[in-house]
């Protein structure tokens, strides 16, 4: 299967790509950032640059790859979690990202999207998170709930968060069977 892994930069996308494609799925891995290009080949990943706001750009990405599966890993978090309260940019991913990918997937014909969301709601309110949900679930793709990610290169990297959680790890290979599943909220948290 080809797999457009929009977010591959990203702490789940980082670990999922070497996965998908150790499970023979071509791969194209999507960032914001040139700098991370080399880091997305050396995953395995047909790097990609292109930032999720350029409507137009990020169409011509999806349907240029012929993919049958697009995989919404973006976030917009701050490097700081201290900071997490305000949420304007993530919110904003979730909400003009996620509508941005979904057109682009369909105007690829891809028959799979999957993405990211949260096991809780959020301090800042739902709406964005329900936003994506909704969006997501029109188009029979499935929902990814996962609990606070713990591990390294998280908010977490050397301590376990308060429930719902999930190790990062254990999300991304968790991750991989929702390719196989349609229009569901699959939650990825420890028992």
């Amino acid at each position: 299967m080809r797999v457009f892994l929009a977010g591959a930069g990203g702490v789940l996308g980082v670990r999922l790509a070497p996965l998908l494609v150790g499970a023979g799925h071509e791969v194209a891995g999507m960032t914001r950032s040139a700098e991370k290009a080399d880091v997305l080949r050396a995953l395995g990943a047909e790097p990609v640059v292109c930032d999720v706001y350029d409507a137009e750009a990020l169409r011509e990405a999806v349907v240029a790859f012929a993919h049958d599966a697009v995989m919404h890993q973006l976030t917009d978090l701050p490097d700081d979690p201290a900071l997490i309260g305000a949420g304007e940019a993530n919110a904003r991913i979730r909400v003009e990202g996620t509508a941005n990918l979904v057109a682009a997937a369909r105007a690829a014909g891809a028959g799979r999207f999957v993405a990211q969301s949260i096991a809780w709601t959020p301090a800042a309110g739902g709406a964005a998170q329900t936003s994506l949900e909704e969006q997501v679930l029109a188009i029979d793709g499935v929902v990814v709930r996962y609990g606070q990610l713990y591990g390294p290169g998280t908010y977490y990297p050397a301590s376990v968060p308060e429930p719902p959680r999930i190790q990062v790890d254990e999300a991304a290979r968790r991750t991989l069977p929702a390719l196989d599943l349609a229009g569901t909220v699959l939650t990825l948290v420890e028992d």
